[in-house]
């Protein structure tokens, strides 16, 4: 398997607020002299890494991203039968073996049982948190060293393998990303504009008030993004305990996220759900290079898929001919023209 996958995607989205800050407002980018609108490469990642799609095909090697283990586990030690005052204390003591304790006093909503940092924890790790308290439930004694040595480094789970994981206290357990993803942004300058919307009371007949129950604004674009992901598949066996079935698999998972599955934001509100329009895949041991320089100049027009294709085409015969070929081999789909399909991509990025 070559070193590095790259894929390159044009996903055209229409009215959307996909990725926003606290007060609604859409994320942008000043780039070429020119707004963009913008979204966050942690959005895409979560969104990803969360989907239905992603589970489906990675059942049983997905992590789970929390704070709020400590009050799982003390409410499954009370569902054994537990006392209060002893499942609290022995969630937090497993809790805090994954990061420190956020408080040492009993507070509203057992936020004495959460910690400071979120915690990605493997599948591995949370079937030993299953077993301990199995155990614990069964003797009734407080949990020892040696037993609340739960910590490892992940194997089985696909996403600490992709996207990394990081234990301030506990760094000889963090993991190395194998998959950087950057912030997506549009090809063109785009002018944000506001939704200005009311909701009606439905039991209002407006004989004594016509107005509106509640009022909103929120921010909102439409446009073309350019997103670029880079893949060490290397990194990603060894993450993956050099499994390279598992490691093949994670791969099609991911691809088939990425191409078809879109950010959470606002959708109940704008049903801005797309798919890739277009994909490039390339696969090498050369060092990789995005090829965001295609879009420095905004495009204009009306055609601007087919324009944005052969500027990133043009991109890369350019960028090959000034440092040699950047990659072994490609393949490409492309929605606006029919050729290539989703599953030749990812089989191309298996092999």
């Amino acid at each position: 398997m070559s070193r590095f996958i790259q894929l390159h995607l044009l996903v055209s989205y229409p009215p959307s607020n996909l990725n926003r800050d606290d007060t609604s407002g859409i994320f942008k980018a000043f780039v070429g002299d020119a707004n963009r609108l913008r979204i966050s490469s942690q959005s895409l990642k979560r969104a990803w890494r969360t989907s239905d799609e992603f589970e489906a095909a990675m059942g049983g090697h997905v992590g789970v991203r929390t704070k709020e283990m400590g009050i799982k586990i003390f409410n499954a030690l009370q569902a054994k039968g537990i006392d209060e005052k002893k499942a609290r204390e022995w969630a937090k003591l497993i809790a805090s073996q994954f990061g420190k304790s956020k408080s040492d006093k009993k507070i509203e909503n057992n936020q004495d049982l959460h910690v400071e940092q979120l915690v990605h924890f493997s599948p591995e790790e949370q079937t030993a948190i299953d077993a301990l308290v199995a155990e614990l439930a069964s003797s009734g004694v407080a949990p020892t060293e040696e037993q609340l040595k739960l910590l490892s480094k992940p194997k089985q789970a696909v996403d600490i393998a992709m996207f990394g994981r990081m234990l301030a206290s506990k760094p000889e357990f963090n993991m190395e990303a194998a998959v950087q993803v950057a912030h997506a942004i549009t090809i063109h300058k785009v002018a944000v504009e506001d939704d200005y919307f009311t909701a009606v009371d439905d039991l209002n007949n407006t004989d004594e008030d016509s107005g509106s129950a509640h009022i909103g604004e929120a921010g909102f674009g439409a446009g073309v993004f350019y997103l670029y992901v880079c893949i060490n598949s290397e990194l990603l066996q060894r993450n993956l305990g050099d499994d390279a079935k598992l490691t093949k698999q994670s791969l099609h998972a991911l691809v088939n996220a990425a191409t078809k599955v879109s950010p959470t934001g606002k959708q109940n509100s704008f049903a801005s759900r797309a798919y890739a329009a277009y994909a490039l895949a390339e696969k090498g041991d050369q060092q990789p290079r995005s090829l965001a320089q295609a879009f420095l100049k905004p495009l204009t027009g009306a055609d601007m898929l087919d324009r944005a294709v052969k500027e990133l085409t043009k991109r890369v015969s350019n960028f090959d001919s000034v440092y040699g070929k950047c990659a072994e081999n490609r393949n490409f789909f492309n929605v606006e023209t029919g050729e290539g399909s989703l599953e030749e991509l990812i089989n191309f990025i298996v092999e």
